[in-house]
């Protein structure tokens, strides 16, 4: 089992802030997550997690879309963060 967040403009785009979500064969990056994901819930989904610029974080540590996943990690999806 994995823990999925979602924050600030993804969480209101879903609808959703955090969801458990079973390993299986299927499942095993940030990227078939994603995929999982879009696959089991519609469109929004899909447009929200496929968004230009999503950040992806495993661990609450900044990863490319084709980090692994394993059971017990926490994989977090939020908008661009911008400094000033």
């Amino acid at each position: 089992m994995i823990t999925v967040r979602f924050f600030s403009m993804v969480r209101e785009a879903l609808g959703v802030e955090e969801l458990s979500v079973e390993l299986s064969d299927s499942i095993n990056s940030v990227a078939s997550l994603k995929r999982a994901l879009a696959d089991q819930n519609g469109a929004i989904w899909d447009e929200t997690l496929h968004q230009p610029n999503l950040v992806h974080a495993l661990n609450q540590r900044l990863v490319r879309i084709e980090a692994a996943v394993v059971d017990g990690d926490e994989v977090a999806f939020f908008p661009p963060m911008t400094g000033g």
